[in-house]
């Protein structure tokens, strides 16, 4: 966005100045658009449906590793967990996918298991099919309501 240079004191207001001021306004309002496209419904388990600005909802990528080069038997289970101190309202919604980072048969048969996110943390666990070595990540987004 243009940053408009500030007018001396005393200086006359030219149409040169005026112009950029409303260019200025009218590049700031595209940013700010209230368009319904602009909003996020995150649905929380005991408040409902929570509508935002895209602005207002906060979204965190995470990497957790569960094991590296590690012999699993099969029914085996690896919990994990990740925090996010406290940055949200009401627990946000979680996805989880299993990453086979060793692209070993025992990583590729899993199955993956979140228990309830608090507005502070997640946990679950990841539970082996096969036996073998495995090297396994697990991949989080999570979306919700800042405090």
């Amino acid at each position: 966005m243009a940053k408009i240079p500030l007018p001396e004191r005393g200086q006359p207001l030219d149409v040169a100045y005026v112009y950029e001021l409303a260019q200025a306004v009218n590049e700031l309002s595209k940013e700010v658009s209230p368009a319904t496209y602009d909003y996020v419904t995150v649905q929380t388990a005991d408040n409902g449906p929570q509508n935002r600005k895209v602005t207002e909802v906060r979204v965190i990528g995470a990497l957790v590793k569960v094991a590296s080069s590690k012999s699993v038997t099969p029914g085996e289970q690896i919990s994990f967990s990740h925090s996010f101190t406290g940055e949200f309202r009401f627990p946000p919604i979680v996805t989880a996918t299993p990453i086979n980072v060793g692209q070993t048969p025992a990583g590729a048969s899993v199955s993956l298991i979140l228990n309830d996110p608090s507005t502070s943390s997640v946990t679950g666990f990841v539970k082996f099919n096969t036996s073998g070595d495995a090297s396994l990540n697990v991949n989080l987004i999570i979306i919700g309501i800042p405090n």
